[in-house]
């Protein structure tokens, strides 16, 4: 196995723990000698061992001693004491030859930090192995710890022709099981769930995930900064009265990483105009509704000439029952992938 493979399955284990380490990164680590692994491991969940230690701790259980063996990290390893030691002093205290990271952390506490101290160790170090998948996987993490914002996904279900509900306001159901069943798996890795006043009081949806394994029990917001919703027709649901980005801003203070966004248009369309969106998932349904007057997905204003509409960047196409769900980004850089 060489370094590129070895780092592709540490983000593999990283990616366990999604749902489960927020507001930490997702970070895996493999330990290489000879090209073979001799241990791995990943930061499981947060406030428990980081993944370097769980690494070096599999090494061991093993029967192999780390000293002289090459650590494989998604993130660089961290420098300062939090709920746990510096990941960097464990592996100087393990003595590894060389480290190399995926990408540099973010985190102003760490940045740089981690890789010069295991320099001054006199451990060889390379950074940039598989970098645009680790920055992908901790695409949250970054924009939370660079901008002080969460992570924005907006999803909606749509008709081939770009319906989301009826002229009337009905649309339960426009997508199929599997669909519906994909969305309450991200509710239930999601920071906060959030829908706007008018979807609020057309759907009275509960935002919760149900009949899969909840790793997060996420906030559930209601944005009515009109008024539109008072606490007491929300019940246990949170009303935001901020402005948007005052209060993704508030809300990221208090620990949310992804923030998934259900609707309605209007909402969808405030986030998107004010650069606020990051991630946009479209279950289109294989079915027509046809009428002029059903509603859109994302109402932002006039559009008179389509050199003015919003661009997104296609990064996945996948096949969800008898759906099919768009996954894009809102700029940067991915080929899609199509299943």
């Amino acid at each position: 196995m060489n370094e590129s493979q070895a780092m592709q399955r540490a983000l593999e284990r990283a990616a366990r723990a999604r749902g489960l380490a927020e507001p930490n990164p997702l970070v895996g680590c493999v330990l290489l000698r000879g090209g073979a692994v001799i241990g791995q491991g990943h930061h499981e969940c947060f406030g428990a061992a980081h993944a370097e230690v769980n690494a070096l701790a599999d090494a061991r259980a093993r029967g192999h001693d780390p000293a002289g063996a090459t650590a494989l990290v998604t993130l660089e390893p961290c420098s300062h004491t939090g709920k746990t030691g510096p990941c960097a002093d464990a592996l100087i205290q393990a003595k590894v030859a060389r480290v190399v990271g995926a990408m540099t952390d973010p985190d102003p506490r760490v940045s740089g930090r981690g890789f010069d101290r295991l320099r001054s160790a006199g451990i060889d170090v390379a950074v940039g192995v598989e970098e645009a998948a680790a920055r992908d996987l901790n695409a949250p993490f970054i924009k939370r710890v660079t901008t002080g914002l969460p992570f924005v996904t907006l999803k909606w279900a749509q008709t081939l022709d770009g319906a989301t509900a009826s002229a009337t306001g009905h649309s339960q159901w426009i997508s199929g099981p599997a669909s519906r069943r994909r969305v309450h798996e991200l509710r239930a890795v999601s920071d906060v769930v959030m829908v706007g006043s008018g979807t609020f009081l057309a759907d009275a949806p509960r935002l919760t995930a149900r009949d899969v394994a909840v790793r997060r029990v996420a906030r559930r917001v209601v944005v009515s900064r009109s008024g539109r919703v008072s606490s007491e027709q929300a019940g246990d649901i949170e009303v935001m009265t901020d402005p948007l980005e005052e209060g993704l801003r508030r809300l990221a203070s208090e620990g949310a990483t992804h923030v998934l966004v259900e609707g309605g248009a209007r909402l969808s369309g405030e986030l998107l105009s004010a650069g606020l969106v990051d991630r946009v998932l479209v279950f289109v349904a294989p079915s027509l509704c046809g009428d002029p007057s059903a509603l859109p997905a994302v109402v932002t204003g006039p559009c008179p000439t389509m050199d003015q509409v919003k661009k997104l960047r296609l990064c996945a196409v996948e096949r969800v029952g008898e759906d099919v769900m768009l996954d894009y980004r809102v700029g940067g850089r991915t080929k899609p992938k199509i299943d």
